[in-house]
């Protein structure tokens, strides 16, 4: 295990919480731009102090708590898929010489977190104790355990192939070509489990707005909603991050600095998540959960078995 120098950490912390809050203003402009509409464009230049107000608005918020809340619970929530995000990015290796902590397990430990930030969504559904609320937080858990079968799944083609969990390990294995081009199937299917982990329109199901107000946040207000909003896009980044390291070999590239490259390649990801969200229709649940049983998770066990086969070939 390697840690990280204090001014990466402190660095990588503090991008991570700028880059989510500007997330905000980003996926509103390009919503606009792509929906031909004018967007957030009047407070400061092209709206960029939009996220200021935002950000004041929800500090001068009254942080109310509902009286028939399970208060402790209701207080923890937030906290937990805040802090679950931010923890699995501590071992996302930015650069050859940039990075929080390694382990030989790394990409094990990030899918571990990732289930673990459920936890926080069933807590605020129950504690809300709101119908809304609970509704929502059980869609979160019934899709994330569906979608984290295959989302795991289709990033063992890439574990086979550089023989390790490490995932700085595995970005150095793609100096050779990137392993998008061999595992482009795995890709695909790890690209929507992304989606789906992170509620993600068109899989934003547990938050739907015209069926649950709001979801498993409907009672938030204040501060702890502003973190399931910082939660989400943390998520976002960390999914684009992740993506990148494994299929499209992280900080390696020609000419440019290899932290210029990985900053490149993630907001090329975190790009195609807003894109994925202004193009595509909500599906019905049913067919959400159909779909990650009946048609992606036999095609991550058929990629799983062709790159055995074609491993042991060779």
């Amino acid at each position: 295990m390697t840690l990280g120098s204090p001014l990466d950490i402190v660095g990588i912390l503090s991008a991570l919480i700028t880059v989510a809050a500007l997330l905000i203003w980003v996926e509103r402009r390009l919503l606009a731009i792509w929906q031909d509409r004018l967007g957030p464009n009047r407070v400061g230049p092209l709206g960029l102090f939009q996220v200021v107000a935002d950000m004041l608005k929800i500090l001068s918020k009254e942080d109310w708590i509902p009286p028939f809340a399970d208060k402790p619970v209701f207080v923890l929530a937030p906290v937990v898929i805040m802090g679950s995000m931010l923890a699995a990015f501590a071992v996302i290796p930015i650069a050859p010489d940039i990075g929080i902590i390694d382990f030989d397990f790394d990409l094990l430990y990030v899918l571990a977190v990732l289930a673990l930030s459920v936890y926080g969504v069933v807590l605020a559904g129950y504690a809300s104790n709101s119908k809304y609320s609970l509704i929502g937080s059980l869609r979160a858990t019934a899709q994330a355990i569906s979608y984290e079968v295959f989302l795991a799944m289709s990033a063992l083609g890439v574990v086979m192939l550089a023989g390790t969990f490490d995932l700085r390990a595995i970005v150095e294995a793609q100096r050779d070509g990137w392993f998008v081009v061999p595992q482009f199937l795995g890709f695909i299917l790890f690209f929507i489990g992304v989606l789906a982990e992170t509620h993600r329109a068109p899989f934003d199901l547990p938050e739907a707005e015209n069926e649950l107000v709001a979801g498993y946040h409907t009672e938030y207000s204040g501060m702890k909603f502003g973190m399931f909003f910082v939660g989400e896009y943390i998520g976002v980044t960390l999914g684009a991050a992740l993506t990148v390291t494994l299929f499209f070999g992280g900080w390696l590239g020609p000419v440019l600095p290899p932290l210029a490259w990985f900053i490149i390649k993630t907001t090329f990801f975190i790009l195609l998540f807003i894109l994925v969200r202004g193009s595509l229709p909500r599906p019905r649940y049913d067919q959400l959960m159909s779909f990650g049983w009946l048609v992606m998770l036999p095609l991550s066990f058929l990629n799983l078995l062709v790159t055995g086969a074609i491993i042991l070939w060779r």
